[in-house]
């Protein structure tokens, strides 16, 4: 885990079924941790606590929460273990899948997220507000799962062959995580069709950042794909701009198809290197408290971009991908986006476990609320089932004129390009 002045921010929306676990845009992690408390009873009053001062919903779900807490206290634990029960118990009062408990194991699982190295199947997991299912969020580019064919929105309804009716995340990401060369068996729904896959868990290795120069008739583009906002995707987006600028790239594609996200600080970050000025993103919390992140004049350059999204695309990538869209800065082609847009604060607990809570939800410099409906491209382009599976089957052709949702971005970049001269300064959103 990389901690700093900072702090480390990580998602909200999904699990990484490797030996990390949370992605997405998010969470903030406290760095506090109180001295260890030897009674159980500690631990659930500390948890009810933290949800008391911090949860977004007030109202805790229509709940009296002071009731919630005499209710909990006033049973007896004989160990830990009980103790734990009763606080997931407790927070499913709330009903959001996304403010969890986690035990000591779980919890040190997820805090080596963001190492840009992973150890499983390479799968970004959630669970659905509304049906409870466990959802791909995206699966990382050239692992295990993408290879054998998931994809986003894929429904996993077995974990061999166990039903995942009622399954928290962490246990499901407890199946399927496991030791290099073992396997494990998934059944996914998609529609109608169920495919049941057997994926042979691998050691991942994360490159945030891919770059390169495309040679097209109107000149050279840059090509920029971002898999993950780790904690070094903002170094490598930096170099990438620099050298692609050095070659005088006419204008850009940024790639962010089937980015889960990651890293907060690290989609401001690269936010900045193509916004001049402005609001970039705003989180809102219970009290109606507005915390604004915003360019800082530090842009790396001011050339036609296109960004590429998809239904993987999720958290930091909405971020990133609606404040280049409210400042006018990109064209975004593609399908909408997978719309998470709240925060969660992950804070270590007395004995060691941890807890994930939903503290505020963040919104575009437009004041959308990513959350609820994603983010919608400026140009609708889907991929057939065949060229999906082309692609798959064919992992060096995306971003490439084979990929079709690329050859559109180019013909919108090209369009751009033509028109960038004719285009008037951008107004900032403050």
């Amino acid at each position: 885990m990389v901690i700093n002045k900072r702090g480390l921010v990580l998602g909200a929306t999904a699990v990484v079924l490797s030996t990390v676990a949370v992605t997405g845009a998010g969470f903030r992690l406290s760095q506090s941790q109180a001295f260890f408390q030897e009674s159980p009873k500690e631990t659930v009053d500390e948890v009810w606590q933290i949800i008391n001062r911090t949860y977004l919903d007030g109202t805790f779900n229509q709940s009296d929460w002071n009731a919630v807490r005499n209710q909990y206290l006033n049973r007896s634990y004989k160990n830990q273990e009980e103790a734990y029960t009763a606080i997931r118990e407790m927070l499913k009062t709330l009903n959001d899948p996304y403010t969890r408990f986690m035990d000591p194991k779980e919890f040190n699982n997820m805090k080596i997220d963001t190492s840009g190295e992973l150890t499983g199947v390479g799968i970004q997991l959630t669970k659905d507000e509304k049906t409870k299912q466990l959802v791909v969020v995206s699966p990382i580019e050239d692992t295990p799962a993408s290879k054998a064919g998931v994809l986003p929105k894929d429904v996993i309804i077995a974990i061999d062959g166990k039903s995942t009716e009622g399954m928290e995340l962490e246990q499901a990401v407890s199946m399927i995580r496991g030791k290099v060369g073992t396997s494990v068996k998934i059944t996914i729904q998609r529609g109608e069709e169920k495919k049941e896959l057997t994926l042979t868990r691998a050691k991942i290795e994360i490159h945030p950042v891919r770059a390169r120069t495309e040679n097209t008739p109107i000149g050279k583009i840059g090509y920029i794909r971002l898999n993950q906002f780790s904690a070094q995707a903002s170094g490598d987006m930096s170099q990438a701009i620099r050298e692609l600028e050095s070659e005088e790239v006419k204008g850009y594609i940024l790639d962010l198809r089937s980015n889960p996200g990651g890293l907060l600080y690290a989609s401001i970050e690269i936010a900045r290197m193509w916004i001049p000025d402005g609001l970039i993103v705003s989180t809102v919390d219970r009290k109606g408290v507005t915390e604004r992140q915003r360019a800082n004049n530090q842009a790396l350059t001011n050339k036609p971009l296109v960004v590429l999204v998809d239904g993987g695309s999720a958290s930091a990538s909405e971020i990133l991908s609606g404040a280049l869209q409210d400042h006018d800065r990109a064209v975004i082609v593609g399908t909408k986006t997978f719309g998470k847009g709240l925060v969660q604060s992950v804070r270590s607990l007395s004995d060691g476990s941890g807890l994930a809570v939903t503290i505020a939800k963040y919104l575009t410099p437009d004041g959308r609320d990513i959350n609820k409906d994603g983010i919608h491209p400026d140009v609708e382009s889907e991929l057939s089932e065949e060229d999906r599976k082309n692609l798959q089957q064919e992992r060096d052709q995306v971003g490439t004129f084979q990929d079709p949702q690329f050859k559109k971005a180019f013909e919108i970049l090209e369009q751009e390009i033509a028109d960038a001269k004719k285009k008037p300064t951008n107004t900032a959103k403050q």
